[in-house]
Protein backbone atom coordinates (compact mmCIF):
# COMPACT_ATOMS: atom_id res chain seq x y z
CA UNK A 1 0.00 0.00 0.00
CA UNK A 2 1.41 3.27 -1.26
CA UNK A 3 1.68 5.87 2.00
CA UNK A 4 0.13 8.74 2.30
CA UNK A 5 1.59 11.86 1.63
CA UNK A 6 1.78 15.05 4.21
CA UNK A 7 -1.15 16.70 2.46
CA UNK A 8 -3.16 13.66 1.68
CA UNK A 9 -2.57 12.45 5.43
CA UNK A 10 -3.84 16.33 6.57
CA UNK A 11 -6.99 16.23 4.90
CA UNK A 12 -7.49 13.09 6.20
CA UNK A 13 -7.34 14.48 9.53
CA UNK A 14 -9.63 16.97 8.84
CA UNK A 15 -12.24 14.70 8.01
CA UNK A 16 -11.79 12.23 11.00
CA UNK A 17 -13.79 14.59 13.57
CA UNK A 18 -10.99 14.05 16.08
CA UNK A 19 -11.42 16.93 18.65
CA UNK A 20 -8.34 19.01 18.94
CA UNK A 21 -7.79 20.05 22.65
CA UNK A 22 -4.06 21.01 21.33
CA UNK A 23 -2.36 24.15 19.45
CA UNK A 24 -2.87 26.16 17.30
CA UNK A 25 -5.64 28.10 19.21
CA UNK A 26 -8.19 28.12 15.92
CA UNK A 27 -8.56 24.13 16.66
CA UNK A 28 -9.66 23.43 13.31
CA UNK A 29 -12.59 25.32 13.15
CA UNK A 30 -12.69 27.21 9.97
CA UNK A 31 -16.25 28.88 10.67
CA UNK A 32 -14.74 31.28 13.53
CA UNK A 33 -13.42 33.68 11.29
CA UNK A 34 -13.11 34.11 7.10
CA UNK A 35 -9.65 34.27 6.70
CA UNK A 36 -9.21 30.78 8.28
CA UNK A 37 -11.49 29.17 5.86
CA UNK A 38 -9.31 30.97 3.02
CA UNK A 39 -6.25 30.36 4.11
CA UNK A 40 -7.00 26.56 4.73
CA UNK A 41 -6.87 26.15 9.00
CA UNK A 42 -8.59 22.65 8.80
CA UNK A 43 -4.77 21.53 7.42
CA UNK A 44 -3.11 23.56 10.20
CA UNK A 45 -1.60 21.31 13.64
CA UNK A 46 0.86 21.09 15.27
CA UNK A 47 3.12 17.64 16.32
CA UNK A 48 0.24 15.53 17.31
CA UNK A 49 0.36 11.43 17.30
CA UNK A 50 1.08 10.11 13.47
CA UNK A 51 2.42 13.84 12.22
CA UNK A 52 6.09 13.18 13.76
CA UNK A 53 8.34 16.24 14.70
CA UNK A 54 10.55 18.16 12.00
CA UNK A 55 13.50 18.14 14.58
CA UNK A 56 13.68 14.54 15.03
CA UNK A 57 11.71 12.91 12.33
CA UNK A 58 11.10 9.35 12.72
CA UNK A 59 7.71 8.86 10.73
CA UNK A 60 5.90 11.21 7.59
CA UNK A 61 8.30 13.61 8.08
CA UNK A 62 11.26 11.38 7.84
CA UNK A 63 9.42 9.35 4.94
CA UNK A 64 9.10 12.97 3.13
CA UNK A 65 12.41 13.96 3.13
CA UNK A 66 14.09 10.41 2.25
CA UNK A 67 11.81 10.80 -0.71
CA UNK A 68 13.54 14.57 -1.73
CA UNK A 69 17.03 12.98 -0.64
CA UNK A 70 16.18 10.30 -3.35
CA UNK A 71 14.62 12.72 -5.97
CA UNK A 72 17.98 15.17 -6.15
CA UNK A 73 20.19 12.12 -6.05
CA UNK A 74 21.53 13.36 -2.54
CA UNK A 75 22.86 11.78 1.21
CA UNK A 76 20.42 13.53 3.54
CA UNK A 77 17.85 16.38 2.70
CA UNK A 78 16.41 18.34 5.15
CA UNK A 79 13.01 20.41 4.89
CA UNK A 80 13.16 24.68 5.65
CA UNK A 81 9.76 26.04 6.92
CA UNK A 82 11.53 29.61 7.01
CA UNK A 83 13.10 29.78 3.63
CA UNK A 84 16.85 29.26 2.39
CA UNK A 85 18.05 32.26 4.97
CA UNK A 86 17.55 29.34 7.85
CA UNK A 87 19.44 26.79 6.00
CA UNK A 88 22.11 29.14 4.53
CA UNK A 89 22.71 30.36 8.85
CA UNK A 90 22.35 26.66 9.61
CA UNK A 91 24.73 24.94 7.12
CA UNK A 92 27.76 28.05 7.56
CA UNK A 93 27.31 27.64 10.96
CA UNK A 94 27.76 23.64 10.57
CA UNK A 95 30.73 23.86 8.40
CA UNK A 96 33.05 26.75 10.15
CA UNK A 97 34.59 27.07 13.40
CA UNK A 98 33.47 30.03 15.27
CA UNK A 99 36.22 32.35 14.87
CA UNK A 100 37.64 30.44 11.37
CA UNK A 101 38.69 31.91 7.96
CA UNK A 102 36.25 31.61 5.24
CA UNK A 103 36.50 32.52 1.49
CA UNK A 104 32.86 33.98 0.49
CA UNK A 105 31.63 35.39 -3.05
CA UNK A 106 31.28 38.77 -2.09
CA UNK A 107 27.95 39.30 -4.13
CA UNK A 108 26.26 36.74 -1.61
CA UNK A 109 22.56 37.54 -0.49
CA UNK A 110 22.78 39.40 2.81
CA UNK A 111 21.80 35.73 5.03
CA UNK A 112 25.48 34.65 4.26
CA UNK A 113 26.99 38.24 6.26
CA UNK A 114 24.58 37.65 8.89
CA UNK A 115 26.01 34.21 9.65
CA UNK A 116 29.62 36.02 9.64
CA UNK A 117 28.50 38.16 11.53
CA UNK A 118 26.49 35.69 13.87
CA UNK A 119 29.42 32.91 13.75
CA UNK A 120 32.58 35.61 14.43
CA UNK A 121 33.94 34.19 11.07
CA UNK A 122 36.95 35.80 8.86
CA UNK A 123 35.84 36.26 5.49
CA UNK A 124 38.18 37.23 2.60
CA UNK A 125 36.08 37.85 -0.45
CA UNK A 126 36.13 36.58 -3.79
CA UNK A 127 35.04 38.96 -6.06
CA UNK A 128 32.78 37.92 -8.91
CA UNK A 129 33.15 38.57 -12.79
CA UNK A 130 31.83 41.59 -14.71
CA UNK A 131 28.87 41.08 -17.10
CA UNK A 132 30.07 42.50 -20.47
CA UNK A 133 27.64 45.16 -21.07
CA UNK A 134 25.61 44.76 -18.09
CA UNK A 135 25.08 46.40 -14.79
CA UNK A 136 25.06 43.64 -12.20
CA UNK A 137 27.82 41.31 -10.80
CA UNK A 138 28.56 37.87 -12.75
CA UNK A 139 29.59 34.56 -11.18
CA UNK A 140 33.30 33.57 -9.34
CA UNK A 141 35.58 32.21 -11.59
CA UNK A 142 37.88 29.39 -10.99
CA UNK A 143 40.94 31.55 -10.67
CA UNK A 144 39.88 33.61 -8.43
CA UNK A 145 38.96 30.68 -5.91
CA UNK A 146 42.53 29.22 -6.73
CA UNK A 147 44.29 32.31 -5.58
CA UNK A 148 42.10 33.12 -2.26
CA UNK A 149 42.88 28.88 -1.15
CA UNK A 150 46.90 29.84 -1.72
CA UNK A 151 46.35 33.43 -0.34
CA UNK A 152 44.47 31.84 2.86
CA UNK A 153 45.84 28.06 3.08
CA UNK A 154 43.61 28.73 6.92
CA UNK A 155 40.26 28.45 5.46
CA UNK A 156 37.84 26.34 6.86
CA UNK A 157 34.78 26.74 4.23
CA UNK A 158 34.20 28.14 0.96
CA UNK A 159 30.65 29.96 0.35
CA UNK A 160 29.84 30.23 -3.66
CA UNK A 161 26.30 32.02 -4.71
CA UNK A 162 25.18 29.86 -8.06
CA UNK A 163 22.54 30.83 -10.27
CA UNK A 164 23.28 34.77 -9.25
CA UNK A 165 19.88 36.31 -8.98
CA UNK A 166 20.07 37.51 -12.66
CA UNK A 167 20.54 33.51 -13.78
CA UNK A 168 24.21 33.47 -14.54
CA UNK A 169 25.93 29.97 -13.08
CA UNK A 170 29.09 29.37 -12.05
CA UNK A 171 31.73 27.02 -13.04
CA UNK A 172 30.84 24.68 -10.07
CA UNK A 173 32.54 21.38 -11.13
CA UNK A 174 35.42 23.39 -11.71
CA UNK A 175 35.30 25.43 -8.33
CA UNK A 176 34.23 22.53 -6.22
CA UNK A 177 36.80 20.60 -7.29
CA UNK A 178 39.50 23.25 -6.31
CA UNK A 179 37.94 23.32 -2.52
CA UNK A 180 37.88 19.69 -1.96
CA UNK A 181 41.60 19.45 -3.36
CA UNK A 182 42.21 21.87 -0.68
CA UNK A 183 40.11 19.67 1.62
CA UNK A 184 37.70 22.44 2.58
CA UNK A 185 34.19 21.54 1.78
CA UNK A 186 31.55 23.91 -0.29
CA UNK A 187 28.37 25.80 0.45
CA UNK A 188 26.04 26.85 -2.25
CA UNK A 189 23.41 29.24 -1.59
CA UNK A 190 21.07 27.77 -4.77
CA UNK A 191 18.40 29.64 -3.35
CA UNK A 192 17.66 30.35 -7.17
CA UNK A 193 17.87 27.03 -8.42
CA UNK A 194 16.04 24.32 -7.00
CA UNK A 195 15.14 23.37 -10.72
CA UNK A 196 18.34 23.18 -11.95
CA UNK A 197 19.46 19.18 -13.34
CA UNK A 198 16.37 17.73 -12.80
CA UNK A 199 15.00 15.27 -16.03
CA UNK A 200 17.42 17.35 -17.76
CA UNK A 201 15.82 20.21 -18.66
CA UNK A 202 17.74 22.95 -17.29
CA UNK A 203 21.35 22.86 -16.77
CA UNK A 204 23.36 20.82 -13.80
CA UNK A 205 23.67 23.08 -10.47
CA UNK A 206 25.27 22.05 -7.03
CA UNK A 207 24.32 18.63 -6.25
CA UNK A 208 25.42 17.53 -9.58
CA UNK A 209 29.01 19.62 -8.65
CA UNK A 210 29.77 17.62 -5.67
CA UNK A 211 28.63 20.71 -3.34
CA UNK A 212 28.76 19.87 0.25
CA UNK A 213 25.69 21.84 1.20
CA UNK A 214 23.40 23.45 -0.78
CA UNK A 215 20.26 25.45 -0.20
CA UNK A 216 17.56 26.09 -2.51
CA UNK A 217 13.87 27.89 -2.28
CA UNK A 218 11.46 25.64 -3.75
CA UNK A 219 9.37 28.30 -3.48
CA UNK A 220 10.95 30.50 -6.12
CA UNK A 221 11.02 28.79 -9.06
CA UNK A 222 9.01 25.80 -8.37
CA UNK A 223 5.69 25.18 -6.84
CA UNK A 224 5.56 25.14 -3.21
CA UNK A 225 4.26 28.14 -1.04
CA UNK A 226 6.18 31.53 -0.16
CA UNK A 227 8.54 30.60 2.90
CA UNK A 228 9.60 27.00 2.00
CA UNK A 229 13.03 25.73 1.13
CA UNK A 230 15.18 22.56 1.29
CA UNK A 231 18.86 22.15 2.50
CA UNK A 232 20.74 19.14 0.67
CA UNK A 233 23.76 17.52 1.71
CA UNK A 234 25.56 16.38 -1.80
CA UNK A 235 29.70 16.18 -1.20
CA UNK A 236 31.98 14.21 1.62
CA UNK A 237 33.00 17.11 3.52
CA UNK A 238 29.48 17.57 5.45
CA UNK A 239 28.03 16.55 8.77
CA UNK A 240 25.09 15.60 8.89
CA UNK A 241 24.47 15.23 12.51
CA UNK A 242 26.06 18.95 12.43
CA UNK A 243 23.19 20.57 10.34
CA UNK A 244 20.86 18.50 12.50
CA UNK A 245 22.14 20.48 15.44
CA UNK A 246 22.02 24.16 13.50
CA UNK A 247 18.87 23.25 12.52
CA UNK A 248 17.38 23.50 15.91
CA UNK A 249 18.86 26.55 16.99
CA UNK A 250 17.72 28.67 13.51
CA UNK A 251 14.55 26.79 12.80
CA UNK A 252 11.29 27.24 15.27
CA UNK A 253 10.13 24.52 17.70
CA UNK A 254 6.43 25.40 15.83
CA UNK A 255 7.16 24.52 12.05
CA UNK A 256 3.81 24.96 10.09
CA UNK A 257 2.43 22.00 8.36
CA UNK A 258 0.91 23.83 6.21
CA UNK A 259 4.50 25.06 4.37
CA UNK A 260 6.01 21.11 5.48
CA UNK A 261 2.44 19.83 3.49
CA UNK A 262 3.49 21.99 0.07
CA UNK A 263 7.17 20.88 0.18
CA UNK A 264 5.89 16.89 0.68
CA UNK A 265 3.44 17.95 -2.14
CA UNK A 266 6.12 19.69 -4.98
CA UNK A 267 8.16 16.58 -4.20
CA UNK A 268 5.75 14.21 -4.84
CA UNK A 269 4.67 16.59 -7.70
CA UNK A 270 8.46 16.37 -9.21
CA UNK A 271 8.41 12.90 -8.64
CA UNK A 272 5.63 12.12 -10.63
CA UNK A 273 4.57 14.73 -13.35
CA UNK A 274 8.50 16.71 -13.16
CA UNK A 275 9.90 14.42 -16.12
CA UNK A 276 7.37 16.05 -18.58
CA UNK A 277 6.53 19.42 -16.56
CA UNK A 278 10.13 20.90 -16.78
CA UNK A 279 10.81 20.25 -20.17
CA UNK A 280 7.36 21.62 -21.24
CA UNK A 281 8.06 24.94 -19.17
CA UNK A 282 11.89 24.66 -21.39
CA UNK A 283 9.87 24.89 -24.34
CA UNK A 284 7.84 27.45 -23.77
CA UNK A 285 10.43 29.64 -22.34
CA UNK A 286 12.51 28.75 -25.61
CA UNK A 287 8.85 30.11 -27.28
CA UNK A 288 9.20 33.10 -25.74
CA UNK A 289 12.48 33.94 -27.02
CA UNK A 290 10.90 33.11 -30.89
CA UNK A 291 8.16 34.96 -30.13
CA UNK A 292 9.81 38.31 -28.74
CA UNK A 293 11.63 38.69 -32.08
CA UNK A 294 14.82 41.25 -32.39
CA UNK A 295 13.98 44.26 -30.48
CA UNK A 296 15.64 47.67 -31.95
CA UNK A 297 16.33 49.18 -28.19
CA UNK A 298 15.01 46.70 -25.53
CA UNK A 299 17.80 43.56 -24.90
CA UNK A 300 16.88 40.31 -23.49
CA UNK A 301 20.14 38.78 -21.54
CA UNK A 302 21.40 35.91 -23.49
CA UNK A 303 20.89 37.33 -26.91
CA UNK A 304 24.97 38.08 -26.76
CA UNK A 305 26.96 35.76 -28.44
CA UNK A 306 29.81 36.14 -26.77
CA UNK A 307 28.19 35.59 -22.87
CA UNK A 308 31.57 34.56 -20.98
CA UNK A 309 28.77 32.39 -18.56
CA UNK A 310 26.48 29.94 -18.48
CA UNK A 311 22.98 30.66 -17.38
CA UNK A 312 19.87 29.99 -16.68
CA UNK A 313 16.85 30.57 -19.09
CA UNK A 314 14.42 30.70 -16.74
CA UNK A 315 14.92 33.80 -15.71
CA UNK A 316 14.30 36.93 -18.12
CA UNK A 317 16.46 39.76 -17.77
CA UNK A 318 15.48 42.66 -20.00
CA UNK A 319 18.10 45.71 -20.88
CA UNK A 320 15.61 49.08 -20.71
CA UNK A 321 17.38 50.46 -23.37
CA UNK A 322 16.87 54.52 -22.63
CA UNK A 323 14.40 53.65 -19.88
CA UNK A 324 15.38 52.77 -16.38
CA UNK A 325 14.70 49.33 -14.89
CA UNK A 326 12.00 50.79 -12.90
CA UNK A 327 9.95 52.99 -15.52
CA UNK A 328 10.20 49.74 -17.67
CA UNK A 329 8.92 47.58 -14.60
CA UNK A 330 6.30 50.31 -14.17
CA UNK A 331 5.21 50.62 -17.86
CA UNK A 332 4.91 46.81 -17.74
CA UNK A 333 2.68 46.73 -15.05
CA UNK A 334 0.47 49.77 -15.62
CA UNK A 335 0.10 48.80 -19.50
CA UNK A 336 0.24 45.15 -19.54
CA UNK A 337 -0.61 44.38 -16.29
CA UNK A 338 2.24 42.40 -16.03
CA UNK A 339 4.38 42.50 -12.55
CA UNK A 340 7.75 41.52 -12.92
CA UNK A 341 10.14 40.32 -9.99
CA UNK A 342 12.23 43.83 -10.09
CA UNK A 343 13.97 46.41 -11.53
CA UNK A 344 17.64 47.56 -11.73
CA UNK A 345 19.21 50.72 -12.70
CA UNK A 346 19.21 49.89 -16.25
CA UNK A 347 17.43 46.42 -16.56
CA UNK A 348 14.70 44.72 -15.05
CA UNK A 349 14.14 41.10 -14.06
CA UNK A 350 10.72 38.58 -15.18
CA UNK A 351 10.82 35.26 -13.67
CA UNK A 352 9.43 32.29 -14.61
CA UNK A 353 8.61 28.98 -13.09
CA UNK A 354 6.63 26.05 -14.30
CA UNK A 355 3.01 27.44 -13.54
CA UNK A 356 4.15 29.75 -16.73
CA UNK A 357 1.61 29.35 -19.57
CA UNK A 358 2.38 30.28 -23.48
CA UNK A 359 -0.41 33.06 -22.80
CA UNK A 360 1.17 34.31 -19.78
CA UNK A 361 4.62 34.18 -21.44
CA UNK A 362 3.15 35.47 -24.84
CA UNK A 363 1.79 38.31 -22.97
CA UNK A 364 5.07 39.16 -22.15
CA UNK A 365 6.32 39.13 -25.45
CA UNK A 366 3.90 40.97 -27.26
CA UNK A 367 4.24 43.87 -24.02
CA UNK A 368 8.07 43.75 -24.99
CA UNK A 369 7.85 44.42 -28.55
CA UNK A 370 4.70 46.70 -27.87
CA UNK A 371 7.11 49.22 -25.55
CA UNK A 372 10.21 48.32 -28.04
CA UNK A 373 8.49 50.29 -30.77
CA UNK A 374 8.08 53.25 -28.88
CA UNK A 375 11.67 53.95 -28.28
CA UNK A 376 14.08 55.17 -30.65
CA UNK A 377 16.27 52.54 -31.88
CA UNK A 378 19.67 53.35 -30.54
CA UNK A 379 22.57 51.50 -28.82
CA UNK A 380 21.58 51.16 -25.03
CA UNK A 381 23.48 53.75 -22.95
CA UNK A 382 26.66 52.53 -21.46
CA UNK A 383 26.00 50.39 -18.05
CA UNK A 384 26.80 52.12 -14.62
CA UNK A 385 30.19 51.16 -13.40
CA UNK A 386 30.14 48.99 -10.94
CA UNK A 387 30.34 50.68 -6.94
CA UNK A 388 34.22 50.63 -5.79
CA UNK A 389 35.21 47.47 -4.09
CA UNK A 390 35.17 48.48 -0.16
CA UNK A 391 38.60 48.15 1.88
CA UNK A 392 37.84 45.58 4.46
CA UNK A 393 39.54 47.33 7.96
CA UNK A 394 37.62 44.63 10.78
CA UNK A 395 35.47 41.71 10.64
CA UNK A 396 32.05 42.21 10.29
CA UNK A 397 31.06 41.59 13.76
CA UNK A 398 33.88 43.45 15.26
CA UNK A 399 32.45 46.41 13.72
CA UNK A 400 28.83 45.71 14.67
CA UNK A 401 30.18 45.52 18.33
CA UNK A 402 31.86 49.14 18.02
CA UNK A 403 30.42 52.65 19.28
CA UNK A 404 28.46 53.65 16.67
CA UNK A 405 25.78 56.35 15.06
CA UNK A 406 24.10 57.30 11.70
CA UNK A 407 25.70 59.91 9.41
CA UNK A 408 24.74 61.36 6.24
CA UNK A 409 25.95 59.03 3.70
CA UNK A 410 27.66 62.20 1.76
CA UNK A 411 29.52 62.56 4.61
CA UNK A 412 30.79 59.27 5.49
CA UNK A 413 33.66 59.40 3.00
CA UNK A 414 36.80 58.01 4.53
CA UNK A 415 34.47 56.75 7.52
CA UNK A 416 34.24 52.99 8.45
CA UNK A 417 30.81 51.47 8.34
CA UNK A 418 28.94 49.99 11.00
CA UNK A 419 25.87 48.61 8.93
CA UNK A 420 24.74 47.07 5.89
CA UNK A 421 23.77 48.95 2.58
CA UNK A 422 21.78 46.73 0.04
CA UNK A 423 18.84 47.42 -2.62
CA UNK A 424 16.30 44.71 -1.96
CA UNK A 425 15.96 42.60 -3.70
CA UNK A 426 18.18 41.24 -4.52
CA UNK A 427 19.54 41.92 -0.51
CA UNK A 428 23.35 41.74 -2.12
CA UNK A 429 25.03 44.20 0.30
CA UNK A 430 27.18 47.27 -1.40
CA UNK A 431 28.99 47.52 2.01
CA UNK A 432 29.10 46.03 5.20
CA UNK A 433 30.19 46.67 8.52
CA UNK A 434 33.78 47.04 8.79
CA UNK A 435 34.55 48.52 5.31
CA UNK A 436 35.92 51.46 4.53
CA UNK A 437 33.48 54.62 2.39
CA UNK A 438 35.31 55.14 -0.17
CA UNK A 439 35.02 58.80 -1.69
CA UNK A 440 33.22 57.65 -5.02
CA UNK A 441 30.63 55.15 -2.78
CA UNK A 442 27.81 58.13 -2.51
CA UNK A 443 28.57 59.45 -5.68
CA UNK A 444 27.88 55.43 -7.18
CA UNK A 445 24.98 55.66 -4.81
CA UNK A 446 23.51 58.51 -6.13
CA UNK A 447 23.75 57.31 -9.15
CA UNK A 448 21.76 53.88 -8.33
CA UNK A 449 18.81 56.33 -6.88
CA UNK A 450 18.71 58.49 -9.39
CA UNK A 451 17.92 55.37 -12.06
CA UNK A 452 14.77 54.04 -9.42
CA UNK A 453 16.61 51.74 -7.20
CA UNK A 454 15.44 51.79 -3.88
CA UNK A 455 18.76 51.38 -1.39
CA UNK A 456 17.83 50.10 2.59
CA UNK A 457 20.21 50.80 5.56
CA UNK A 458 17.81 50.68 8.45
CA UNK A 459 18.67 54.23 9.54
CA UNK A 460 16.28 56.50 8.80
CA UNK A 461 16.63 59.41 5.64
CA UNK A 462 18.98 56.89 3.73
CA UNK A 463 21.77 57.38 6.91
CA UNK A 464 24.58 54.43 7.32
CA UNK A 465 25.73 53.67 10.35
CA UNK A 466 29.51 54.72 11.21
CA UNK A 467 32.06 53.96 13.46
CA UNK A 468 32.82 56.43 16.10
CA UNK A 469 36.45 58.37 15.79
Amino acid sequence: MKELSLPARLEELSKSGQIPLHMPGHKRNEALAEYLHTLGARLDITEITGFDDLHDAQGILRAAQERAAALWGVRKSWFLINGSTGGILAGIRALAPAGSRVLVARACHKSVFHALELCRLRPAFLQPQPVPGWSFAGPVNPESLAQGLARFPDAKLVILTSPTYEGLLSDLPALVKLAHDAGVPVLVDEAHGAHLGLYGAFPAGAVAAGADLVIQSLHKTLPSLTQTAILHCAGPLADPAAVDRQLAVFETSSPSYLLMASLDGCVGWLTEQGEKALPAWRERLERFRRETGPLHSLRLLGDELSLPFARDPGKIVIGSGPLTGRELKDRLREEYNLELEMAGADWALAMTGPGDTDETLGALARALRAIDETLPAVPPPAPLPPLPVPEAVLPPWQAMERPAAPMPLEQAAGRISAGYLWAYPPGIPLILPGERVDEAFPQGCRALTARGVVLHSGEENGALRILAE
